[in-house]
Formats: structure tokens, sequence, C-alpha cells
């Protein structure tokens, strides 16, 4: 059965979401095929090899670009072993095949899982952009380059609900590729992939774009570009060009009944990688609007008894109560037209333009209300956060400088309950910082008199310091100073 599937790495099992299709038949002689037929000359008038002319040719691009795409390969972290055998019990006809063969032991570990997939670099310094369920999991990744020089990646972070992740390798005056504009995106212009399906390095598939602005199940943040490019796992995290050599998306699933590819595949439109690359190389999350409504597509039967002149909006159906939307006066039975001064076509594509809206700015919705339209000024809320979403891994002390600190933004939640804003949350490895008493669960409010909002501050903050540093910490509801002597 059909349906959609993420181009997960090599090595991992594909699950297609189910769904259904119809079958394409072939066209029978004699149906609307003569006008056609009678365009082609018969052999007796061809005097010369036809020649077809004016299809692109797209060496040039992958000459100037393709060292800019990598290979990316990972290795999973184990997991558990239960009774010794990988997530089964005693009683599975399979658990005396693994005790056999070496998975014996309560304290045993399954082997490795790896994975392969592709992603690009945006920087000469070494930032790569990729999709996050290619890096999910992962202990250890690699990337590859077309020259097969080789260099172990950091996962700087990683955001599920775009499936965008951020890589770091040390390394500089690397190819870099162009980034374009996805608003520009006409259903019908040539595009062409390049990532290493099955494995395959730097395999180059052209097509078109077949629509833009696609709503998938389960991804409403993310306006997909469509095309009939050949993508098939491997090609995860892979760039998306157009003809002018500027990447648009990021390859990232297809619709598929046998997980491989069938004509129909998806991109992440570049502007919204950027922003949540720029995000996670800042403050190690992503920062989301919302407005706390529940709403739904507009069909015929409704724009009827709404008097639209067209099905067309996101007809609000439920307003959270306290929420933005209600503070901003919004009812149900509103019809949201416009987010500003953006049109809003179809109710899936309100999500994801109301998340792109800084949290605590304005925003001008342009309503249908008793058959006329209005202007409402709302102040966009954030939304909550998802255990996971945009995790920085700082793991080790290099992540943070001389203290064997690593740290992370609070959440918004966190942000509410501690009446702290833009703080930083520390997590404790060992080093300096431990044997100061600096403990999991402070957060940082100021490096040697100077307050820090973003990781970046307390990075730089720290790097710069010499010798002693005095760490501003609130733990619980008190707030102490901590020195922590930096290592040399």
């Amino acid at each position: 059965m059909p349906g959609i599937t993420r181009l997960i790495p090599l090595g991992v099992l594909l699950l297609a979401l189910a769904g259904c299709g119809a079958k394409q038949q072939p066209a029978s002689p004699g149906t609307g095929a003569s006008s056609v037929t009678a365009a082609i000359p018969s052999p007796a008038q061809v005097s010369a090899p036809a020649v077809i002319s004016g299809l692109p040719d797209f060496s040039a691009l992958v000459e100037a670009y393709g060292p800019a795409v990598v290979n990316v390969t990972t290795v999973a972290r184990d997991e558990p072993v239960a009774n010794g055998a990988p997530g089964l019990s005693p009683g599975d006809p399979l658990y005396d095949f693994f005790q056999r063969f070496g998975f014996g032991g309560p304290h045993g570990s399954a082997p490795p899982v790896r994975g392969e997939g592709s992603g690009f670099l945006v920087s000469a310094n070494g930032y790569i952009l990729t999709n996050a369920h290619v890096v999910d999991r992962a202990r250890e990744v690699t990337v590859r380059m077309t020259d097969r020089r080789e260099y172990r990646a950091k996962v700087v972070g990683a955001d599920p609900r775009t499936d965008v992740a951020v890589l770091k390798i040390a390394a500089d005056k690397l190819p870099f590729v162009r980034v374009g504009d996805p608003g520009r995106l006409k259903a019908g212009v040539w595009v062409i992939a390049i990532g290493s399906p099955f494995g395959f390095e730097n395999s180059v598939t052209a097509g078109i774009v077949s629509a833009t602005a696609r709503s998938l199940p389960g991804d409403a943040y993310t306006p997909f570009i469509q095309t009939d490019v050949a993508v098939n796992p491997g090609n995860s995290g892979g760039p998306l060009f157009n003809l002018q050599g500027e990447v648009i998306g990021i390859n990232s699933q297809i619709y598929s009944r046998t997980g491989g590819y069938q004509g129909v595949s998806f991109a992440i439109p570049i502007d919204v990688a950027i922003n949540v690359k720029n995000q996670l190389v800042a403050d190690g999350r992503v920062e989301r609007g919302r407005i706390g409504v529940t709403i739904q597509d507009v069909n015929q039967a409704l724009a009827d008894s709404f008097r639209l002149a067209r099905p067309q909006g996101a007809l609000i159906s439920q307003v959270e109560r306290g929420g933005p939307a209600d503070k901003a006066g919004l009812q149900a039975g509103d019809v949201i037209l416009a987010v500003n001064a953006r049109e809003i076509e179809r109710s899936g594509e309100l999500p994801a333009v109301i998340a792109g809206i800084k949290p605590g700015t304005e925003a001008t919705l342009e309503i249908w209300r008793d058959e006329k339209k209005r202007e409402v000024r709302i102040r966009v809320g954030e939304l909550a956060d998802d255990p996971g979403v945009a995790a920085l891994q700082l793991a080790d002390a290099a992540d943070t400088g001389k203290m064997g600190l690593a740290v992370r933004p609070l959440t918004g939640s966190e942000r509410l309950r501690l009446h702290t804003q833009g703080r930083l949350v520390v997590e404790v490895s060992e080093g300096p910082a431990a044997d100061a008493g600096v403990e999991p669960g402070d957060i940082v409010l100021a490096v040697n008199g100077s307050g820090v909002g973003s990781v970046a501050e307390f990075r730089s903050l720290v790097d710069d310091a010499a010798g002693a540093v005095a760490l501003l910490v609130q733990r619980g509801n008190a707030q102490i100073y901590i020195p922590v002597r930096a290592a040399s």
C-alpha cells in the first residue's frame, strides 16, 4: 500500500504509512494518440539521425556545486539487550538463536546500527545541513567529501518538527552551495538532486517541480516542494538545485508503496531549513509561533454557508481559552484569509506561516466574519516544546571551552515556570565547573558580571575569560556566585 516514507538512512528498516492509490493504465491505440504519431516522420523520411535539442545540460552545475555535497554515515547508539536477545523475551522463538550466536547475558547489547545519508555544506567553515532522521540517535557521524577526505562531524542540533539537522566539521576553506528562494519556484521548472542513494555517492538525478507548498500528514510546519526527481534511501538530506545552481530544498520524503522511488518525492524548502539552522547554531533550539486555534479546511459547502466567493482560508473551529487568539478576539467561525498580507489558500498553510513568526511579536490577520473582511492584530505566542526537539548535543568540555560545561537554552515552559527569560540550563561533565560545585539544573545568569542570553554569548564569555570565572547561577529560588578556575 502507498504511503509517505521518510528517506531513512541505509541499514534502517523502511516503514510506510498505509494509504491507497490507483494503478495507471497504458493508453490504448486510437484513443487520442493519432495526433501525436502523425507528427513523427516515417523511416523513409529520415535522412539523418534525429537530434533532440533544447533540453538542459546539468554538467556545469554538477561540476561547480557537486563538491559541496557530502556523504553522511552514522553509527547509532547501542540498545540494551533484554535477557540476552535484542528486545526479545525468553519465550520468543528467536531468543535461543540470539543466545547461541553471542548475544548472551542480561547486560549484552545489540550490534550497532549503521546508516547512510547525504548532506551539503552551507559555509566554508564546515556547517552542513542534512535531515534530522539521518542522525537520529547517532553516537558517531562521519562526513565524506567528493575527494574522499573524511571528517568526524558534531551534531550541532536537530529539529524533528522540520526534519532538519545541522552538523559541524573542523575544517575551513571548504566548497559550499548558494542558497536560492523557494518562493519563486513554479510547477514545471527543472530541478536536480545530488546525493547517495543506496550508498552510490554523488549520484545526480533530474526532474521537475510537481507542486509547491504541499502539506503532508504529521508535518504541519513544513510546506514541502513536490518533485518527480528520483530520490531513494540514502538521498536523505541531500540538496535540490534549480538551474541557476542554487539550493532550493533538502530531499526528505517519498510517496511509495515499496519504500523506493515511485515518482513522487518531497523536499524541505531551503528558507525553512536556513531559519532552523540559524536558530540551532545561535541558541540550540527553535522558537515557533502559535496563536491557539483549531482549524479546518473550507470546502464548497462551508464557503457557501459563510457567503465566501470560493473555498479558501483556514476556518477556526475552536479557540483556546486564554490563548493569543482568544485575547485578540478571534472566534469559532472566523476564516483566516491572510497573515501579514500573505494569503492563506488552504488551512494546511497556516501552521507553517504562524510558526515562522517570532513569538512575542504582533501579526496582522485578515479574517472573514459576518460576510465581510476584517483585520485583527494578534500577539503571537510560543509553541510548546517537544521533548528532544532542537536538542543541542554538547556532551564534552570542548563544546564550551575550558570549564567542562554543556549548556542549552531554557524551553518555553521552563521560562514560564522559573520566571527567567532567555537564560541557560547547565549540564555538567567532568572538569573545573564540576569541581567548583556547579550542578546539573543550575541556570547561568551571568559570567563575570555579563548577562548571558544565548549559547553563543556563553561560549564567548567563557572563552574570553582568563583564570577564574565567576558564574552567577540560579539554583531553586536562590542566586549564588560560584568561582570556577578555567582549565589552562
